[in-house]
């Protein structure tokens, strides 16, 4: 159902690449942009080590460091034979799942902090991150040159203006985004320039999935009737759901689609039953020999047992090691252990049945009736998954599909068909977003009344409350590309230069109320999404007198912030009058580490 692509209108030659950096597996794809040519999607199917791993569309995300942090293996090297004996001989630490260091330290998200491997002394995730985009970034050099006619001429062509676009979980914010383009110039991809930084691109997960399901054709029955869809992303570390609906374009204008539902992010991945299934083995071979091969069995789950795993009523076995390997005790008879169907199927429950509930609330939440999934990503593969999740909807009349082919490629090439295709155009915010500010005090109002001691006269002689949180953006609301929210604010001083450079901070609010109004009703349901740095030393500003009796002038400088939500990623700008016409210029959003503190 994809329309056909049109030629590149550029007038010189682009490559663009986008990296898949997953919890568990990465990948990368590409295309080439040639004038007057349409582009294809293409993805790297060559690595180092390849043999290594079942199809080499995608390699294990994991790093090998010696003890003064250089670089040993990456990828599939870090799984080739006799590398484990190799780390432990010469000191080597393994570095794996740290994508998730980057996530939002949220409530939602704090159980998982102890589930996590660390990073290795002295590296920070942003370090980690870099190493592997260098090696992704060479590894797409190495398979462009050699797979293209003329590869090296094609290469030497493009390789200094490179787009990339980077691909991350629904629920990472603006700081996740900061940290990811910090590695891409920690990795030197890109200098470390506005110039530079433009060449970076981002895509939820959900959203390039949804290119991915477009491009390798959405059933017609699934959008019928201007009926909604969901994106089920079911990735290493996270599950990220999304929703939308088509709207057919007219007049010879192209087919686009809207997000009809807050998209969402659960820490329900696939790695995430592997940690389920050591706490279980952990308990289970606590008083056998065994219990020190428990790394080796797991990975041994990790790769076989977990992978093929779609009957509950069916034994299950574990090979991690020889025919010499017995006791009875904890059922392992010749280097297998024995486990029920059961057992097997409890490591999977809390997946399961986070994507059920995910799906219930979406069709709650969403402005469209929603009766289709589509399920992707690499876990997408697990046949106890699709199973499960496919009864636990049934009663809800949902049906769910899953693509025939190359699921686990689904992010990397759906980010691709988005830098080309663009087919989102309303997107669906995920929490209340706003600002506290001070408002004018009304004695006739209990609100203000309860806040009374903590209301203070102002320069310009007027009383006023502070904590009044002033919604820019309510929950669920559909945002338009383009489309812009503002918030008037004035500010009052003696003195010019204390409102000449200001900062403002953006919030979001996380809990269940429609229209939170006051910071101390819900304060830790607040949490700060960016500071807006604003110079406004260029506005014109005239003394004022003082209101309410006080005596002397003040200066008053009313000015709109602006937020554009619609995009990826946050813009803003200020507004402000100038002779009765409306003056703007961009405003420089900052994020604070701290937000996202532990």
């Amino acid at each position: 159902m994809s329309e056909p692509r049109r030629p590149y209108e550029g007038s010189r030659r682009k490559l663009v690449l986008a990296f898949d950096i997953g919890t568990t597996y990465s990948g990368v794809s590409y295309t080439v942009l040639d004038p007057k040519n349409v582009p294809e999607i293409k993805g790297v199917t060559r690595f180092p080590a390849h043999e290594q791993i079942t199809g080499a569309s995608k390699i294990p995300t994991i790093i090998y460091y010696d003890a003064s942090g250089k670089v040993c293996a990456v990828g599939a090297e870090a799984m080739r034979e006799g590398i484990f004996e190799q780390a432990e001989d010469e000191g080597w630490l393994k570095t794996e799942w740290f994508k998730l260091h980057i996530r939002p330290k949220t409530e939602a998200s704090k159980q998982i902090a102890t589930q996590i491997p660390p990073l290795p002394l002295n590296k920070t995730v942003i370090d980690v991150m870099a190493d592997f985009l260098a090696y992704l970034f060479e590894c797409a050099a190495t398979f462009i040159q050699d797979t293209h006619a003329n590869g090296r001429d094609l290469w030497d062509s493009v390789k200094n203006e490179i787009d990339f676009v980077l691909s991350h979980p629904n629920g990472w914010e603006g700081f996740q985004q900061t940290q990811m383009r910090e590695a891409i110039v920690k990795a030197r991809l890109i200098p470390d320039t506005n110039k530079g930084h433009a060449r970076v691109s981002f895509v939820t997960e959900g959203e390039a999935s949804l290119h991915f399901s477009i491009e390798n054709g959405l059933p017609p029955k699934a959008l019928e009737k201007g009926e909604g869809i969901a994106i089920v992303d079911a990735g290493g570390g996270t599950i990220d759901i999304s929703a939308y609906s088509r709207y057919s374009g007219g007049s010879g204008e192209p087919t686009t689609f809207k997000e009809v539902a807050p998209p969402q992010c659960h820490f329900h991945g696939s790695v995430f039953v592997s940690i389920h299934a050591r706490m279980f083995l952990e308990k289970y071979l606590a008083e056998s020999d065994f219990i020190d091969d428990l790394d080796h069995i797991v990975r041994c789950f990790d790769k076989t047992t977990k992978i093929r795993f779609s009957n509950a009523s069916q034994v299950q076995y574990v090979k991690f090691g020889s025919t010499r390997d017995n006791d009875p005790s904890c059922n392992v008879r010749f280097g297998q252990l024995k486990l029920s169907g059961e057992d097997v199927g409890s490591f999977f429950e809390s997946s399961v049945q986070c994507v059920i509930n995910a799906v219930k609330e979406q069709k709650k939440m969403s402005h469209k009736p929603i009766s289709h999934i589509v399920l992707v990503g690499g876990f997408a593969a697990s046949d106890w998954l699709f199973n499960k999740v496919e009864e636990g909807l049934r009663a809800e009349g949902v049906t769910v599909i899953r693509p025939e082919n190359h699921v686990n490629k689904a992010v990397s090439d759906g980010a691709i068909s988005f830098y080309l295709d663009h087919h989102v155009t309303t997107r669906v915010s995920k929490f209340t977003y706003g600002q506290f500010r001070t408002t004018f005090y009304d004695h006739t109002d209990a609100e203000h009344r309860k806040r009374s001691q903590r209301s203070y006269r102002c320069a310009s002689g007027e009383t006023l409350v502070p904590d009044f949180f002033a919604i820019i953006l309510p929950k669920n609301t559909q945002v338009q590309e383009g489309k812009e929210f503002r918030q008037g604010f004035g500010l009052r001083s003696e003195q010019k230069s204390d409102i000449q450079k200001v900062t403002s901070t953006v919030w979001a609010y996380r809990g269940a109320k429609a229209t939170p109004k006051w910071k101390d009703d819900e304060p830790s349901k607040f949490t700060k999404l960016c500071t807006v740095e604003m110079d406004l030393s260029h506005i014109p500003l005239v003394p004022r007198s003082k209101l309410n009796g006080a005596t002397g002038t003040y200066y008053y400088l009313g000015y709109d912030l602006i937020l554009f939500f619609s995009s990826v990623e946050l813009r803003a700008q200020i507004s402000w009058e100038e002779n009765g016409i409306e003056k703007r210029s961009p405003a420089k959003i900052v994020y604070d580490p701290d937000i996202t503190a532990d």
